[in-house]
């Protein structure tokens, strides 16, 4: 229509879609005078024209004087679009400046949503703005919820493979696109559209990256007024480079703030004493184990010299800290001492290791010491003496009474009396030594783990006759009183057979073993997923400070050593490990000179 002539003719000549949409149509009744405006900012395009309606020109104008009065109002409006682009820059460059001050003030992932997005959308005039970040563990963009509007609100969150929709495309090519049509752009997935009512007509587009690497796409949707252009991608890239950036810092902060936590709490519930200094020997942290070492509080510590309050017996620490900050990389030097506690007087068995973190030009920035309390191991070690003590003591015993026996067999004019009596000594010592081989060939297979290759259906009946119909003879021979309600009909369990039989037989003989006089109860019952056993005796107890340690390996009450009565310290802890590898449970309570009371709980067969 605007060719470099006057164009003068009558209005019903022309296409009435040329003007249907603008006020020249509305106006004009037969004629329409149009003269093109040309300008330098259009390459010499046309760029707008004058209009005048109706079937004659004002009498001052003519075609001639019209065209120059065309040259005349082009320079004028030159000057007003160069003004009007000159202000339309500074606003741009305003809202960049806003939003990157903005962006470069949070650590939020979500004040960063807030912040961008209402000033983007304002700026590129779009009906709405959304980001995806991508998520390299399932290699795809997730769009953040919160801004892609109220439709979208119950909808799953929008996930797309890198390639997937124009927003794919982006990101995978790390180019951006302007589309003004999107149903002509086969790249265009209406997925999103479809499940949420929302109609996408046109879509800006740009990759956010750091370091030449996508981590996302910022993108505007649907220009309001008239469609996007070079200028609103131009604005979109410019914003979306301090963006990606703020992201970055957003994620690496939230990641260290993740591992900061992660390390507090390994710090925090270690079994061993940690505590960590600066490069002065100060104390910057130290965790609740090596409080609990020394008995002192963390506001005792906090910020005071390490040397101050870890006060070794028979060493200098300072030494050893000059040989932990002396030490390379591969270096863990370690020294064991006493340590002491509140008091003085009590002194704490402790292995010192330390270990320097330093920066990456080799700077120190903090030394990490751990204290590992050495007093269960020297408990264990004592046990374990016991333990070998007492193996070698019992097993000496019937040795030598079955080499003495023996001996005393060969000899010429024994009675057959004292022969009987001396074979039944023999047995009887021979039996004492095939239960403590049983006994440590059970707690072998109860490390190795046996039980979970050897698992068959037990009739527990069965099982309780086998077990109990002997100590009940023995208890009765030892004058007690010796009680058991068995359920008639026991479920079957799955399990390992000789290990139960050995949990049930051990518990049912301590009783035996350590009740002078009085009764000795079993009862064993079911319910529809547990099996109970309540094994219980009026012996001679177990004293309260010794409970907490009754199922340890090689432990031994201090009662039944100073009654003399025999034991390796083996049979609670491979009761207890037989228990719980069959999934149940065993609670004690006891009291001394009145007896003790065990409760097992098994789950049943399924």
């Amino acid at each position: 229509l605007l060719s470099p002539l006057l164009l003068s003719e009558d209005i019903s000549n022309l296409p009435t879609d040329l003007f249907v949409d603008g006020p020249i149509y509305h106006l004009a009744t037969t004629h329409i005078t149009l003269a093109p405006f040309y300008s330098s900012w259009f390459g010499y395009a046309p760029s707008g024209a004058i209009a005048f309606t109706g079937s004659n020109l004002p009498l001052a104008l003519d075609t001639q004087n019209l065209q120059a009065l065309v040259r005349y109002l082009t320079t004028f409006l030159e000057r007003a679009y160069l003004r009007y682009r000159t202000e339309q820059q500074e606003i741009v460059f305003d809202v960049i400046n806003d939003i990157t001050l903005s962006l470069t003030s949070t650590l939020s992932l979500e004040d960063i949503f807030d912040k961008v997005s209402n000033p983007i959308r304002r700026i590129v005039n779009a009906e709405s703005v959304s980001i995806g970040l991508y998520n390299p563990s399932k290699d795809e963009l997730i769009f953040v919820r919160e801004l892609l509007g109220r439709s979208f609100l119950n909808l799953p969150t929008i996930r797309l493979r890198p390639g997937q929709g124009i927003a794919g495309w982006v990101f995978e090519n790390k180019k951006p696109t302007l589309v003004n049509n999107v149903y002509d752009d086969s790249r265009f997935s209406s997925e999103a559209d479809e499940q949420s009512g929302f109609v996408t007509h046109s879509i800006l587009c740009v990759p956010l990256l750091v370091e030449g690497n996508a981590i996302g796409i910022l993108e505007a949707v649907n220009k309001h007024i008239g469609r996007f252009d070079d200028a609103d991608l131009d604005l979109l890239q410019a914003i979306a480079n301090p963006l990606a950036i703020a992201l970055e810092n957003a994620n690496l902060h939230s990641e260290v703030l993740s591992e900061k936590r992660r390390v507090e709490m390994i710090f925090n519930n270690m079994s061993e004493g940690m505590l960590t200094t600066d490069g002065n020997g100060i104390i910057t942290s130290i965790n609740d184990a090596l409080l609990s070492l020394l008995q002192i509080d963390s506001a005792e510590v906090s910020y005071k010299p390490a040397q101050e309050i870890i006060q070794a017996r028979r060493h200098n620490l300072s030494d050893f800290i000059e040989l932990v900050l002396a030490a390379k990389d591969d270096e863990t030097p370690n020294i064991a001492c006493e340590i002491y506690a509140e008091y003085p007087s009590e002194a704490v068995p402790v292995l010192i290791s330390g270990a320097c973190i330093h920066d990456k030009k080799g700077m120190l920035l903090e030394t990490i010491f751990v204290f590992s309390d050495l007093r269960e191991i020297r408990e264990v070690e004592r046990m374990r003496d016991d333990f070998f003590h007492n193996i070698v003591h019992e097993l000496r015993t019937p040795l030598a009474t079955i080499l003495m026996y023996a001996r005393l067999l060969k000899k010429q004019g024994i009675s057959a009396e004292k022969s009987t009596r001396f074979i039944s000594t023999i047995e009887h010592e021979s039996d004492r030594l095939q239960t403590m081989v049983r006994q440590m060939l059970a707690l072998a297979k109860l490390e190795a783990r046996e039980i979970q290759r050897s698992q068959i259906d037990i009739n527990l009946n069965h099982l309780f006759a086998e077990i109990i119909a002997p100590l009940s003879d023995a208890a009765t021979n030892k004058g007690l009183n010796f009680s058991s309600q068995i359920e008639p009909k026991l479920p079957l369990l799955a399990g390992n057979r000789e290990i139960l039989y050995s949990v049930f037989k051990n518990l049912i003989d301590n009783a035996v073993k350590f009740t002078q006089h009085g009764t000795i109860q079993v009862n064993v019952w079911h319910t529809d997923k547990e099996l109970h056993v309540i094994i219980s005796d009026q012996g001679i107890g177990i004293p309260q400070e010794a409970l907490p340690n009754l199922f340890r390996r090689f432990y031994r009450a201090q009662t039944a050593v100073e009654q003399g009565i025999a034991g390796t310290g083996l049979g609670l802890y491979m009761v207890k490990e037989g228990v719980e590898k069959h999934g149940g449970q065993i609670e004690i309570s006891s009291v001394v000179g009145k007896g003790t009371t065990f409760n097992i709980c098994l789950p049943l067969s399924t």
